[in-house]
């Protein structure tokens, strides 16, 4: 009878040499045990294990097998964003993407990219601390994602615990894919269950990482490449291959197929070579990414709104396909815009099944000659977004016919409009169910304050019983009133409540996203919340103040104007704050180092213009052209008329010197003399 000590020592004995075959398995590609030798010892440690169960451990291989299902996924906040990328999708766009590079760098050498492929999956981050998994997310909205902790750990390819020397906290961020076999697998195995199949790896992917159940994930052929660290300042590496290296040997999967390219040239053949290989390759990809390899560039060059400077995706061509154009369907966005979708028979493009292609207004539709019954041409932009590229005119046999737009609102009947200078014809009734709806859909959803149980269908439900009207309406619903409707229940009723009391206190950027303010999305929103302290300075903002932020152009500003000066939206605002909303603002760029700092930059610097004022913002700063009482000038060679204006004022100057080391901290170079 083995003794709890001798079961401890057996243990630890088994994970260590199961961790080690399953590297040499998964990661290496090059077992030195059969899968049957593997399995024998897997068996011993969950027989040693159902004996002791208070001796399993978190990074235990037993626990990639799944756990009890989950109510629901629980927000994490990413330390760093999770950022987007901007698409290239010509040799022509990734020279313009050098150029900028080398402009903002003030460098005219090539820079030296990392390229490596870009998989069609779900981005994740991974959180580990002393070496060990505690959590696994989704990227979400690039700033908060959803813990799926429980499904992460059932991956085989990600390691539970890191070997050799790591920082106690270590950010991981890769890619969570199906190769094309276990897809196919997946799919058969559906359809013998009688289960629909999933239209591609990618939603295949996702789909099982957002299983509330993970045993359901457990049992998908899912896979993993790391691509990035979170943070590269706590990793010992310069350089992002550097990194792809070391992450490596912690135990990480990488993917075999990253370059070192010098300048575009390289990255260009590099580019033809992952064409070529991706029809050979295992798993799907759609284009290349392309990052300055050099951290220390990377750091300079810093980040947009949305996306880096220093990274771009140069997407594969389009996939294509033929087919016929039966219908148009007339849709009604929430700011009034009717949007011509074009119905299709069904084609396969790519893997993907595509009914609906998007015509976006009609002038595209004249541009193109589209006629209904055409034989068109099909593609998914970026392997993504279905678009009709051209009609077959030479298949026309006569029967077409021309596509004509409505004069009328398809909603409500009201007179469509087409404002001068626009290429979208507008409902102009503000009470067109169609704007209402898709208005109190958009506040509710992910795009706004991601309210649980309050989706689509539960909000067109809600809204057709006449209990949801206007924004306010949503947090003066009851559980009394929700719970006798079809679907709904007691305890969903409560959820769906408790919910809204939480959503009550919400990010101001966030808040302004939901409210569907024409021009302002998430990247706006984010902007104007780092600039005005809260929702009333944003309201008595003039046009002037509003199109001094850096980002927010002429549209936006006169639709915030033009909005806030409406009285029906005041009234709903003051509801809303009687309703108890409170909005913070963790955004605000009132606690960064510079902020209510006015900087001009006169002659020239060592640094191009542009990096020095990005830096400045960054920090809370503000870059202005004119010198003023409170301006702080800094001074590059052959400075200007503006230093001796400056020196008139008495103002503080700093030499370009003085300025980096302010970028590097020396907040004491601010004090007065």
């Amino acid at each position: 009878m083995m003794t709890k000590t001798e079961a401890e020592q057996r243990l630890a004995a088994l994970r260590a040499e199961l961790a080690y075959h399953a590297r040499r398995y998964y990661i290496l590609d090059d077992p030195t045990i059969s899968d049957g030798e593997y399995d024998a010892l897997f068996r011993e440690l969950l027989d040693i294990e159902a004996r002791f169960p208070d001796l399993i451990s978190e990074d235990s291989p037993s626990q990639r097998v799944g756990g009890a299902p989950l109510a629901r996924f629980t927000p994490i906040n990413h330390r760093s964003p999770m950022l987007s990328l901007e698409n290239a999708f010509s040799q022509g766009e990734m020279v313009d993407f050098e150029i900028r590079l080398q402009r903002f760098l003030h460098l005219d050498t090539p820079l030296i990219y990392a390229a490596e492929p870009k998989l069609d999956g779900l981005a994740v981050e991974l959180i580990y601390e002393n070496g060990l998994l505690k959590v696994g997310a989704t990227r979400g909205d690039g700033r908060t994602g959803e813990d799926i902790t429980a499904n992460i750990k059932t991956i085989t390819a990600i390691p539970l615990r890191l070997t050799g020397r790591v920082p106690d906290i270590l950010e991981v961020r890769g890619e969570v894919f199906m190769t094309t076999k276990g897809f196919k697998t997946l799919n058969d195995e559906r359809l013998r269950g009688g289960e629909p199949p999933f239209a591609n790896p990618r939603n295949a992917a996702a789909g099982s990482l957002r299983q509330l159940d993970s045993k359901i994930c457990a049992s998908r052929p899912l896979d993993f490449f790391c691509y990035a660290l979170g943070d590269p300042a706590a990793s010992p590496c310069r350089t992002h291959l550097e990194s792809l290296e070391w992450l490596q040997e912690l135990g990480f999967k990488r993917n075999p197929h990253v370059g070192l390219c010098r300048g575009i040239d390289e990255v260009s053949a590099h580019f033809n070579y992952l064409q070529e290989q991706r029809p050979r390759l295992p798993y799907e990809i759609d284009g290349m990414v392309v990052k300055v390899n050099d951290f220390d560039l990377q750091n300079r060059l810093g980040s947009k709104a949305r996306s880096p400077r220093w990274a771009v995706a140069w997407k594969f061509a389009a996939i294509q396909a033929t087919t016929r154009l039966v219908d148009i369907d007339f849709g009604v966005g929430r700011t009034g815009a009717v949007t011509p979708v074009a119905v299709l028979e069904p084609v396969d493009v790519g893997g993907a099944v595509v009914r609906r292609a998007t015509l976006h207004n009609e002038d595209e539709i004249k541009r193109k000659d589209l006629r209904l019954g055409d034989i068109v041409l099909v593609q998914r932009a970026g392997d993504v977004i279905p678009e009709i590229v051209k009609p077959i005119v030479e298949r026309r046999q006569g029967t077409e016919r021309l596509i004509e737009m409505p004069d009328n609102c398809p909603r409500c009947a009201e007179p469509l409009q087409r404002p001068q200078g626009e290429v979208v014809s507008r409902c102009p009734n503000p009470l067109c169910p169609a704007q209402l709806i898709r208005a109190l859909i958009h506040y509710t959803s992910k795009a706004g304050l991601d309210i649980p149980g309050l989706g689509r269908r539960a909000m067109e439900q809600l809204y057709n019983a006449g209990l949801v009207n206007s924004i306010p309406d949503i947090y003066k619903l009851t559980a009394e009133e929700l719970a006798p409707l079809e679907g709904w229940g007691e305890k969903s009723a409560a959820n769906v409540v408790q919910a809204i009391l939480a959503s009550k206190k919400v990010p101001l950027s966030r808040f302004l996203a939901a409210l569907g303010i024409r021009y302002v999305g998430e990247v706006n929103a984010q902007l104007l919340a780092r600039n005005f302290s809260d929702l009333n300075a944003l309201r008595q903002a003039s046009r002037e103040d509003l199109l001094a932020v850096d980002g927010i152009g002429a549209q936006a500003a006169d639709s915030l104007r033009a909005y806030f000066a409406n009285q029906a939206v005041n009234a709903m605002l003051g509801q809303l704050s009687a309703l108890g909303l409170k909005l913070t603002n963790e955004e605000s760029a009132s606690d960064l180092p510079l902020a209510d700092k006015s900087f001009v930059f006169t002659g020239s610097l060592t640094m191009s213009r542009s990096e020095a004022k990005a830096r400045i913002k960054e920090l809370g700063g503000k870059v202005v052209s004119t010198v003023s009482k409170k301006s702080i000038v800094v001074c590059g060679a052959k400075a200007g008329s503006k230093e001796k204006k400056a020196r008139d004022l008495g103002l503080k100057i700093l030499s370009e010197d003085e300025f980096t080391a302010l970028l590097k901290g020396n907040l004491q170079l601010l004090d007065d003399n």
